[in-house]
């Protein structure tokens, strides 16, 4: 995810049916508080834009702690990461949610957060726990960016549909995908690095080369590609939109299942599970936070059962913690990629600007 890192995947998923999001617009408590001292019964949660959830359980949570809860929505994920970075001396609140692996090494690089270990963070699987040493960071979803594809069209034309990286370059699904610019949407920065882990520091370019030769689009952000290009989707079909691939998420055929009206029996559009770039978001106790207490509290919560459970269905991303139970949409329509490709968020950091600034170059020109 860049710094001018577009639309996140609640707003894009949803607003891809034409629903807009009237689904998903539940904010921050009415309290008007900052947070204040350690004896503060305020407590503030910073956001992205796209954080979102049931009322009733944010409720409970209230209830049972004795916190009020804020949330400071402050733009996209970078935007907030980056402003959470400037004003980490007086942070706008106790916790901060929604920096992911991409963004990761330049939170903790910059002393965003200091430690704290969850509880419950035992039941958090272990793919996804990061700083075990230090505790700095706690793991709160996963999601898949993947290429999505347009069922009607592979059966009209008589087309197998692609399963992989490899398929994309061949001759048949040429001028057929796509996707979102490396530099400034975070669903394609997240598909350049899934071809950055397959192919590799001398191999990610090449592949780049023959994806241009085969007629790959690129567009700014998911919501052009998906709600305009994408032939699949409920806005691309009324835009007329004619590239039956593109780049978006595992959990986009559930929402359009879920959010259609009348419902379909099967999801229109499926998902290339070879295609799979994981992102994983967390959740840190910010290190001048006011109410630590409350913050701790905070991060408690959101890794416990109600919350991640109550996330698929508000914010479009799985649970980490085992146990926890994924609506049978998800499971139906839009399951969890088996094997996608993952980067440690060390190396993510080390290569991000590098492989934007080379696959623009390359890509753009």
């Amino acid at each position: 995810m860049s710094d001018k890192s577009s639309i996140f995947r609640v707003t894009a998923v949803v607003a891809a049916t034409g629903l807009g999001l009237a689904a998903l617009g539940a904010c921050g408590s009415s309290d008007s508080g900052s947070g204040g001292g350690s004896g503060s019964k305020t407590v503030t949660l910073v956001s992205h834009d796209s954080f979102a959830y049931t009322k009733d359980v944010l409720k409970a949570f209230e209830k049972e702690s004795g916190y009020k809860v804020r949330v400071l929505k402050d733009g996209d994920a970078g935007q907030a990461v980056n402003k959470a970075i400037l004003t980490k001396d007086n942070p706008q609140g106790d916790v901060l949610f929604g920096v992911d692996n991409t963004l990761l090494s330049r939170a903790l690089d910059n002393g965003l957060f200091q430690s704290y270990e969850a509880k419950g963070a035992d039941g958090i699987r272990s793919e996804y726990r990061v700083d075990q040493d230090k505790h700095r960071v706690t793991p709160i979803d996963s999601g898949d960016i993947c290429v999505n594809y347009d069922k009607a069209y592979f059966s009209a034309h008589k087309l197998a549909v692609p399963t992989s990286f490899d398929d994309l370059i061949k001759p048949a699904y040429k001028d057929l995908l796509v996707t979102e610019n490396a530099s400034t949407s975070s669903p394609g920065l997240g598909f350049l690095l899934g071809t950055a882990a397959k192919y590799g520091d001398k191999g990610w370019e090449g592949y780049w080369k023959k994806l241009k030769a085969n007629g790959v689009k690129v567009v700014d952000g998911w919501e052009q590609a998906y709600n305009e290009e994408f032939s699949g989707s409920a806005g691309g079909r009324k835009a007329k939109g004619d590239r039956p691939l593109v780049v978006s998420y595992a959990s986009s055929p559930p929402a359009e299942v879920i959010y259609a009206d009348p419902k379909p029996k099967t999801a229109p559009t499926g998902v290339a599970d070879g295609t799979c770039f994981r992102q994983v978001e967390y959740a840190g106790l910010l290190s001048n936070a006011g109410n630590t207490e409350g913050g701790k509290a905070l991060i408690d919560f959101l890794v416990g059962k109600q919350f991640q459970e109550d996330m698929p269905l508000n914010m479009f991303v799985y649970p980490v913690v085992e146990g926890a139970e994924v609506p049978d949409a998800f499971t139906r329509y839009g399951p969890a990629a088996a094997n996608p490709e993952t980067l440690a968020p060390a190396r993510i950091a080390d290569n991000r600007d590098e492989w934007v600034k080379s696959w623009t170059s390359l890509v753009l020109k």
